[in-house]
């Protein structure tokens, strides 16, 4: 395996502050790609190994750093175009999976309110991928087809309890739930959220000005049902108490794959990357062990691979 002389450095990551919505409806939820994926297949080896913030300045890293390991260029589709919400956590697992196989790919986002990106499609929830003219659904099984089509990793039985598939399994039906009720915990922290999502989403400026109020206040009270859904009576201890739940699971490795990411390393990364500057991720990075590991796959899935416009 190819190994990448680390350098020691002293940087803060500039990353924007990320949310998602959890409402139902958000939850279920340039260069040619042959030019671009030629590019990053290269680039990858000469960037820099970028630190994220732990909370504090000068984070300073002395490691070897795995290089990644993208497909072969014969496995690469020609086309992927990924339907989305910018906040939605299970998007953001999937682009997770594509930017760390530096898998090029491109981004329709969808208006939440009118879908009318998606209104080809009997599926009316995202994400969507679209793999040379074939629709995948849903962010584990897309990934799970990618993983064989393009990887050629054979993806365990659905009956399986290898370590990987339980805890990609934890992450679908245990940590997307804690979520909601921290980052719409009170008022002001719903408004930061909504203030992300409405300046990145694809709405118009009348529904920005709408939904940012309207959804922050309603959300508010729709995270107070969740709380009583899943049976959580402290939001942020739920949340400091999955992720170290998750940071045991590691038991000393750097990833839960050990020396390099795995599946579940990547799915707990994508649903926890909206929050993680928000006050509820910053919280959470501050009070539990987290933080290495999350900066570490920070600079594991590296840069975007997404084909700009």
């Amino acid at each position: 395996m190819r190994r990448v002389p680390s350098i020691l450095f002293r940087t803060l990551a500039a990353r924007r502050a990320t949310s998602y919505v959890v409402q139902s409806r958000l939850l279920h939820g340039s260069p040619t790609a042959a030019d671009h994926s030629h590019r990053r297949r290269f680039s990858y080896l000469l960037a820099p190994f970028a630190a994220a913030s732990l909370g504090f300045a000068g984070a300073l890293f002395s490691q070897e750093v795995l290089a990644k390991e993208p497909p072969p260029p014969e496995a690469l589709p020609r086309e992927v175009v990924l339907y989305q919400f910018e906040a939605c956590p299970f998007c953001n697992k999937v682009k997770a999976f594509l930017d760390y196989y530096d898998i090029p790919y491109k981004v329709v986002e969808v208006n939440p309110l009118s879908k009318k990106e998606i209104k080809w499609s009997e599926y009316q929830k995202v994400p969507i991928l679209m793999v040379d003219g074939e629709q995948l659904n849903d962010s584990s099984a897309i990934i799970d087809k990618l993983g064989l089509k393009i990887l050629s990793k054979k993806i365990p039985e659905s009956t399986s309890e290898d370590e990987e598939t339980k805890w990609r399994r934890w992450v679908d039906n245990h940590l997307v739930h804690v979520l909601s009720p921290n980052i719409y915990r009170n008022t002001t922290e719903a408004l930061e959220s909504f203030e992300y999502i409405t300046s990145n989403g694809n709405f118009s400026y009348i529904e920005k000005l709408s939904v940012k109020f309207a959804g922050a206040a309603a959300m508010y009270f729709v995270s107070k049902n969740l709380k009583k859904k899943y049976n959580i009576t402290d939001e942020r201890a739920a949340l400091y108490e999955a992720a170290e739940t998750w940071v045991k699971a590691l038991n000393g490795r750097d990833f839960l794959g050990g020396s390099k990411p795995n599946l579940a390393d990547l799915a707990v990364f994508g649903v926890l990357k909206p929050i993680r500057y928000l006050t509820s991720g910053k919280d959470m990075v501050e009070h539990t062990r987290i933080g290495e590991w999350y900066a570490r796959m920070e600079s594991a899935v590296g840069e975007p691979s997404k084909i700009k416009p």
